[in-house]
């Protein structure tokens, strides 16, 4: 450990410490991206709040970099770094509802999976992501968009309290009661302001949903996309869906004959009246010629899950994103022109709406200021081979730059890839000032600096 003795810190927790000596090394510093090849001095599977205190102050006396690792889903694989000390929560996954109240709490190791298997028990759920393996509090504390967004809000719209263990080795909670400047930089802020080792959530009924994936022809795409975006804008808030395009899936309900061929597909459910389901999603069966559909009653973690096999932990990614005022024309002819050209199965481009309940929001009530937008698209490519690398970043590059002429400035914190660091301060906008002095107060020496990272001011 760059000549630390490990031991010292041995004796202050009672989690596994992992170092380039032990034999599953590269197992614990491997995060979701398999891009990310870091060599952290060691990496800690925490047992509890304090092994959390003692990571955090051995790493701050010695001048170790610090990372923290929830679900390892961050796509410029902040959960790891040369050198660093690694806070890894994988033993922390535990959720706790309580149905009277209609709350949760997630230790910070948990995923949705998680999450939802567990307030699924109880007919109940809260916003959460697209993908069952991401974990509960990265998502939450860059926003978290997801399925309930539209009708819910963000991820961090339904968060009550969380539990943080600040720079200077204290612990204390953030809520609207306790220490509302930090709470209010949490909701958004990523993981700036301290190590958060549980979030309690505001719970609502969700249980039996109503799923819709239609899959079209990409000659159609142009029908479709624009149907989408002006059915979507009168819809009830129950519908949630976004907009993709893709190559065709390996799926039963779609034939052979498009597997791997560029496709457009609409993913959604419907929470309200199961009897109104067909009649929901109705209108998207209509609009253009279907490839493939699968409709029908699925309970609510199901479809959380649906698409975890095509992004399995180690495949490599490389992500972009913006924010979209409007769908215009103009970005749907760039949507139609790279949908053609999509590199592998696995690759997402997705467009997720930012209306309804999170418009409801102020723009200033909390960290994630984006509230005036309409869509978060992402172009996130996924790959196997290492030596498709380059023809892949360039493509999301290239992609990104053609659609950025229509796009707001910034651009959803969770989408962000590595490169994308000097556009943190548009990315917060009005509240990045805000952010830099929660920021001066809590961390002033800027220990959380492993992230898409807002500098003290």
């Amino acid at each position: 450990m760059n000549g630390i003795n490990v031991d010292s810190l041995r004796g202050q927790v009672r989690g596994q410490i992992i170092t380039p000596d032990d034999p599953d090394y590269d197992a614990a510093r491997a995060v979701h991206n398999g891009m990310i090849d870091k060599r952290p001095a060691a990496v800690v599977r925490v047992s509890q709040v304090a092994d959390v205190i003692a990571c955090v102050n051995f790493a701050r006396d010695n001048s170790l970099d610090l990372a923290v690792r929830g679900g390892g889903h961050s796509a410029p694989g902040f959960g790891t770094a040369d050198g660093a000390l690694v806070i890894d929560f994988v033993k922390t996954s535990g959720v706790r509802v309580d149905p009277a109240a209609r709350t949760a709490r997630s230790e910070a190791g948990a995923t949705w999976a998680d999450f939802n298997h567990a307030t699924h028990a109880f007919g109940l759920a809260t916003t959460g992501g697209i993908v069952g393996t991401t974990g509960v509090s990265g998502l939450t504390l860059g926003g978290g968009i997801g399925y309930l967004s539209r009708q819910y809000g963000l991820s961090c719209d339904n968060l009550i309290s969380a539990d943080v263990v600040t720079a200077d080795g204290g612990f204390l909670t953030a809520s609207e009661r306790e220490n509302d400047d930090l709470f209010w930089a949490l909701r958004g802020g990523g993981g700036n302001f301290g190590v958060v080792t549980s979030l309690e959530f505001r719970l609502h009924p969700v249980d039996m949903v109503y799923v819709g994936v239609i899959i079209y022809p990409l000659e159609h795409a142009e029908t479709v996309s624009r149907f989408y975006r002006d059915h979507l804008a009168s819809a009830p808030e129950e519908l949630g869906a976004f907009l993709a395009f893709a190559l065709g899936p390996p799926v039963p309900f779609l034939p052979e004959e498009w597997h791997g061929k560029p496709v457009c597909i609409v993913v959604g459910m419907w929470t309200g009246e199961q009897a109104e389901g067909p009649a929901r999603w109705q209108p998207f069966l209509d609009i253009a010629p279907v490839a493939g559909s699968m409709m029908g009653p699925m309970p609510y973690p199901a479809l959380n899950q649906a698409f975890d096999a095509l992004q399995p932990k180690g495949i490599r990614s490389y992500w972009k994103a913006d924010f979209l005022p409007e769908l215009s024309d103009g970005a749907i002819e760039t949507h139609l022109r790279y949908g053609k050209t999509i590199p592998t199965v696995q690759t997402a481009v997705h467009l997720y709406p930012i209306d309804g309940a999170v418009q409801r929001v102020g723009q200033a009530d909390t960290a994630f200021a984006n509230r005036n937008v309409k869509f978060a698209p992402v172009i996130a490519a996924f790959w196997d081979d290492p030596a498709d690398t380059d023809a892949n970043v360039t493509w999301v590059r290239d992609y990104a730059a053609a659609l950025s002429p229509f796009s707001a400035p910034g651009g959803y914190i969770n989408f962000m890839d590595g490169d994308d660091l000097p556009r943190v301060a548009e990315n917060y906008g009005p509240n990045y000032r805000r952010l830099t002095e929660v920021k001066t107060k809590y961390d002033p020496q800027n220990l959380f600096h492993v992230n898409q990272n807002i500098p003290p001011g």
